[in-house]
């Protein structure tokens, strides 16, 4: 991705009158209206995020750091999400979580009917999905620390952060206003607590080994608790 650094992003606010928006930066300090201003006028931008009032943008995309698990996690997400009427995912959707947090996540789950997010007006998530996922390898200090911090704030539920580079996958749950880590079984397996049935195969996921994990979260989805749980998302 590069990033302009001196060229102004001409828009037409009206049909009278030009303005001239200077262009995303990294670094740059910015209410969200603005951030979003200079976001939607910059179309070739694929990725930015507003984090503490601070812009982030992040480097080209590595297939084998981030675009290849990017997918991985996506398909069990979406596998979950296909099997639960009532849940939705999205990938790569702009997140209003607070005045000076717009975040990007890699992928997120959360409840149209009855949760802490919604869709607006002009189609961007607002509130807090209950739960996002991160793939960061050269990011991992940022998607732990600071994006970490945010999402806590925004008592996003949940939280999973794939760091490929180590071969690591952390999922956090909100508890008393701050992140625990959720432990793995004795075989493995994390299951998430908002998510009845929404189990991860820790191991077949780091060694590339999909089917294992789809099949893991296929008994998930057919516990007892998932079963409940569909239950009560019924219309």
């Amino acid at each position: 991705m590069t990033v302009p650094t001196t060229t102004a992003v001409t828009t037409t606010e009206d049909p009278g009158e030009r303005s001239v928006l200077p262009p995303l930066r990294p670094g740059d300090r910015l209410t969200r209206e603005e951030f979003e201003r200079r976001y939607e006028a910059m179309p070739h931008v694929k990725k930015a995020e507003l984090i503490e009032g601070v812009v982030h943008m992040p480097s080209p995309v590595h297939i084998g750091f981030h675009a290849r698990p990017h997918l991985r996690i996506a398909t069990w997400i979406g596998h979950y999400c296909a099997a639960t009427p009532g849940t939705d995912a999205a990938d790569n959707a702009t997140v209003r979580l607070g005045p000076g947090d717009e975040v990007q996540p890699d992928v997120m789950l959360f409840l149209p009917r009855g949760g802490k997010s919604r869709i607006s007006s002009d189609d961007y998530i607002e509130g807090a999905p209950e739960l996002v996922v991160e793939v960061a390898s050269s990011s991992a200090d940022y998607d732990a620390g600071v994006k970490r911090r945010v999402y806590q704030r925004g008592r996003v539920q949940e939280y999973v952060l794939w760091r490929t580079a180590e071969q690591r996958v952390d999922w956090w749950a909100l508890q008393a206003g701050a992140y625990v880590p959720l432990p793995a079984s004795a075989q493995g397996i994390i299951a998430s607590r908002v998510f009845p049935g929404l189990w991860l195969d820790v191991v077949a996921l780091l060694e590339d080994r999909m089917a294992q994990v789809l099949a893991t979260v296929q008994r998930g989805l057919a516990s007892a608790e998932h079963a409940a749980f569909a239950e009560t998302l019924k219309p």
